[in-house]
Order: structure tokens, then C-alpha cells, then sequence
């Protein structure tokens, strides 16, 4: 008997519940996704639009979402223009845009429902195929593109569709073009346009791995002769997890075939085999198998997201968030490669970078959650603006890139600068990294949060958890389990974060879009975690008014 779904998400419900016994079902997802034309709310967040596959993300909505950007196009706003780096609408015909997509179902074919829009308005296309986040913000630079739009949600599960548009820095779009797309979008979303597809010329097909290769050897941060040399002689495993996404033969092409690097779910398969694609500690179980059975001096293993932006590394002993590995990176590139600057760092990331930085005699640039919020830092103009310019680039949701790099973070950078920190030091990570905690000091970072009433969300939320900058101001004595600790600073750059005396910290983040509260806390002990997570969440009901 066949299975009727009165909708997509009970259709992905039950693909979810068992993907094995239910990709068959995919091709109802894809009837959905074709003749749903019920209009959406658009919301570009941090890395773009997403929406749940044939829900709100179905062929007429992302048609909609590209005619959006076409009137932008056309409309010549001058702020916008300049957040582009163009000088209007002719120019953007001319350079062009590149267009992709990462390894999800239904890919190719919304692609092509883009190409076929931007070609009807005399827009030059590459298409690019699949191809990881990283690739085509090099790959703009390289062809001197007007932009791309990437087709992907990230590190979403496997019922996510997604839209990124990178302006021609190659960085992740600002608010100046995100707000204008929502606005036209919405607009044409209130009148439930229905958009006609335009069948796509053959268009110009764009080699998006080799550009990146050309791209990191002329930018010179990495050293890829050091680095080949290195695994193809030393006695080392590399494990790279690719979590079926569009990473999968990236490495191959950067460092060529390599008995001593082992690939993991390089196949194709849209539903991820059931699990969250991300680069969490859950899903570092297999390169940990493969680390611990080997018996090689050096030992590295990732896993990286399935638009190769967010990365996690591990080397057998233990795993490296990106809160540990950013501040290496940086301790690396300074030390040495003798790279100056500054750090970047997104405000709820651990201060174990701002210690050594400190003693270095290097600023500490804190910015809001999103790597967007790093782009001051990291244009090639940004020395000649007071010598501002960002040595690493990272946040805690483990995406980082560095100096004379892309805007965007990128994983394969992530892997390919932990490779070359291994030749030069000659040491794992987990032995570098304890030798800098010997020499700067041991944090011990974390994250959590609590669900609030669903009215609060967005800006009655924001309201309430300001009251808590209010109250403990520097100098306040706060209780912290069985001792006290002293405010040493208080930031306000997004959310509330409050420094202690010790150099522990809290967090306290209200989500614009969730009806939750996120805590991001570090303390300098393992054991003492829990006191800072337990005071972050009193000071959060206590604001709320709510009981504990």
C-alpha cells in the first residue's frame, strides 16, 4: 500500500525515522518541492536562507528568492552596490556569478532553476556543481566574479535546503544585501507570486577545486610543498571524515594520492545515513577508531561539515574544539611564521587565545557571533587602516580562516594548516596544545542554554536578559558554588559576558529567532564548569522571573 503524506515534513518525518528503509520516499519530497507553491518567510541568517526541502524551500520559493536578488540587481541602491564591491547592474553582468551547490538532494536541479533566471537577465553564469564553501569564495577572487550564490544549509540535517550569497570579497554577505533580499523576497512572498521557470542555456562550467589550489599557493599562508612532504614521508595517518558531503575529493586533488591519508563517507547520500552532519564530538567516533588502531608517530583526524566550512580535529589522545585549536592557530602563524595582526575572535569563544595573545603583546578584536563580523579584520585593506588586520580568524562553532585567506571559514584550510603545524613543530596536537596551557593557562570552555515561554522570542528576550548588564556591573561580587568571584570586565558586544577576576567568564546569549537563552561559560578548572553554568542559569530566571 502506498504511504500519502499531506505534506512534506510528515513525508521527512518518516524518512528520518528509518532512512535506510525510506529514501525511497525521496521522490515524494522532490512532487512536493515541485508543486508547492505556498509562499514562505524569508530570514537570511548568518550563512543565508534555509528551509526544510519542499516546505518552504521548493522551486517557486527559490526562484522567488533569485528574482529577489535580480530587482536588487537592477535597482542600483548604492549602499548595496558598495556592500557588492560594484559599480551597478552592468558590471554585474559582466563579471558574473557563480553558482553551486553542496551534496544535498535536489542540488543540481535548484541550481539550474537559478542559472536559468540569471541568464534570462543577461547575467553571465559559471556553474560550478557540487562544491564546498571555501571553493567559491576563493574562486570569486580568482575569476574577479560579482558574486555567488551557493546552495546549501550547512550543517543542517538532511531535510534542509539552503541559499549563501558571498559578494565579490568572497565573504559571507552583510547586512546591507541580506536585509535588501529579505525585504524584496517578502514582497513578492505577500503577493504569492508564482514564478515560471527559465530553461538554463548551457552555461560555462567552472573547476572550483582548481581555482582554490591556485588560490592558497599564491596566498602563501600555507605551506602545500611542506605539507605534502610531510604526509607522503613521515610516519603519519591522516583520517579525514567528509560525513558524505561535498569535501569528499578535495584532499586527493590538494595533496594527490597518499597511502598515509585514510577518507571516510565519501559516498553519496543525501540523508547523511541519519545522523546531524556536524562536526561534533558524536561523530568523531570513526576517526577515533581509525587514530587508535594505528600505531604511527604522528596522528591528525577531522571531520568536516558537509559545505567543508566547520571543522573538528582529534589526534588519538583527545579532540580539539575549535575554541583550543583557533588558539594554536594563532600562537602558530605568530610565533612561527612571524605573521603580525591581530586576533579575531567571535565574543563567546574561549579567552584561552586572549592569554596568550596577551602575553605576545597582541590585540584581541571580539566581535558578535558570525563570521560575517570578522570581514574588517580580514580584507588585504585592513593594514592600511591602522594594522588591523586579523593573524586568525575564528569562533567557537568551529569555523576559522587566517591572514591573506578567504572571508569565509573554511574546514579545508582548517585540516591543511593543522598538517603543516605537525612538520614544523614535530609535535601532535594534543603535545603542542599542552604545552601551551604549561606556558598560558589551562580554560576549560562550554555551552549550554534553557527553553523560555515561546512570547519571548526576539526582542521582549533581548529586553529581559539586558537587566543582567544592569545589575553586576565591574566590581560586583558574584556567588559561584561554595566561593565568590569578583567582575572584572563586562562585554556587551552581543548578549552579556561576564569576566571574573580568575578569568573565567559566563555568557548569556538570547537567541533573535528561538524562544531560548544560550549560555557559553569557561572556567579554569574542569570541576569548576558547573558552578559558572549553574550561576549563568540564576542570573537568567532570575531576570526572567522565573522559579528555579
Amino acid at each position: 500500500m502506498t504511504q500519502r503524506f499531506e505534506n512534506a515534513a510528515s513525508c521527512w518525518k518518516a524518512i528520518m525515522s528509518d532512512v535506510l528503509r525510506n529514501k525511497g520516499l525521496l521522490s515524494v519530497i522532490e512532487k512536493f518541492a515541485r508543486e508547492n507553491t505556498n509562499p514562505t518567510h524569508v530570514v537570511f541568517g548568518t550563512s543565508g536562507w534555509r528551509g526544510e526541502t519542499g516546505s518552504d524551500f521548493t522551486f517557486n520559493n527559490v526562484r522567488g528568492v533569485t528574482s529577489a536578488i535580480i530587482e536588487m540587481f537592477k535597482g542600483n541602491n548604492s549602499s548595496v552596490m558598495k556592500a557588492m564591491g560594484v559599480s551597478g547592474f552592468e558590471e554585474i553582468q559582466k563579471r558574473g556569478v557563480i553558482v553551486g551547490h553542496d551534496n544535498r538532494f535536489l542540488g543540481p536541479e535548484f541550481a539550474m532553476e537559478v542559472i536559468g533566471l540569471l541568464q534570462k537577465d543577461g547575467i553571465k553564469t559559471w556553474y560550478a556543481g557540487e562544491a564546498p564553501t571555501p571553493e567559491f569564495s576563493a574562486g570569486i577572487e580568482m575569476v574577479h566574479a560579482a558574486c555567488s550564490i551557493n546552495l546549501t544549509p550547512s550543517h543542517n540535517p538532511a531535510n534542509y535546503s539552503g541559499f549563501k550569497f558571498n559578494p565579490s570579497d568572497g565573504g559571507p554577505a552583510g547586512t546591507e544585501i541580506t536585509t535588501k533580499i529579505e525585504e524584496i523576497s517578502n514582497r513578492m512572498m505577500d503577493k504569492l507570486s508564482i514564478i515560471k521557470p527559465v530553461k538554463p542555456e548551457k552555461g560555462e562550467k567552472i573547476d572550483l577545486t582548481g581555482l582554490y589550489i591556485q588560490f592558497i599557493k599564491e596566498r602563501k599562508t600555507l605551506d602545500i610543498e611542506k605539507i605534502r612532504d610531510f604526509v607522503n614521508r613521515e610516519d603519519c595517518i591522516i583520517c579525514v571524515d567528509n560525513v558524505h558531503g561535498s569535501t569528499r575529493g578535495r584532499i586527493e586533488r590538494i595533496l594527490g594520492e597518499c597511502k598515509n591519508i585514510k577518507y571516510l563517507r565519501t559516498e553519496k547520500d543525501f540523508l547523511f545515513g541519519g545522523i546531524a552532519p556536524e562536526p561534533s564530538e558524536k561523530n568523531m567516533q570513526g576517526v577515533e577508531k581509525v587514530l587508535k588502531e594505528s600505531n604511527a608517530r604522528f596522528k591528525l583526524g577531522v571531520v568536516m561539515d558537509p559545505d567543508g566550512d566547520r571543522i573538528r580535529h582529534a589526534d588519538g589522545s583527545i579532540q580539539i574544539p575549535m575554541n583550543y585549536f583557533g588558539a594554536m592557530a594563532f600562537h602558530f602563524l605568530h610565533v612561527h611564521k612571524k605573521i603580525p595582526g591581530v586576533v579575531a575572535k567571535s565574543v563567546g569563544t574561549s579567552n584561552f587565545v586572549n592569554a596568550i595573545a596577551g602575553k605576545l603583546g597582541v590585540p584581541v578584536k571580539e566581535t558578535k557571533v558570525g563570521f560575517k563580523n570578522f570581514r574588517p579584520y580580514m580584507l588585504k585593506t585592513s593594514s592600511a587602516i591602522g594594522g588591523e588586520r586579523a593573524i586568525v580568524a575564528f569562533e567557537e562553532s568551529d569555523g576559522i580562516s587566517a591572514y591573506n585567506h578567504i572571508l569565509e571559514k573554511d574546514a579545508i584550510f582548517g585540516l591543511l594548516l593543522a598538517i603543516e603545524m605537525m612538520a614544523v613543530t614535530g609535535k601532535n596536537l594534543s603535545e603542542y596544545l599542552k604545552d601551551l596551557m604549561d606556558e598560558f593557562g589551562y580554560y576549560y570552555p562550554d555551552r549550554s542554554g534553557i527553553s523560555v515561554d515561546p512570547t519571548l522570542v526576539g526582542e521582549p528576550l533581548i529586553k529581559k536578559i539586558s537587566v543582567i548588564g544592569e545589575h553586576y556591573k565591574k566590581g560586583t561580587v558574584v556567588p559561584m558554588g561554595k566561593i565568590s568571584r569578583t567582575v572584572k570586565n563586562v562585554i556587551t558586544e552581543d548578549g552579556i559576558k561576564l569576566v571574573f577576576d580568575d578569568g573565567s567568564w559566563l555568557m548569556i546569549r538570547p537567541s533573535g529567532t528561538e524562544p531560548k537563552v544560550r549560555f557559553y561559560i569557561e572556567a579554569r578548572t574542569e570541576e569548576g564548569k558547573q558552578a559558572v553554568f549553574e550561576t549563568a542559569e540564576r542570573m537568567t530566571r532570575d531576570a526572567l522571573g522565573m522559579a528555579r
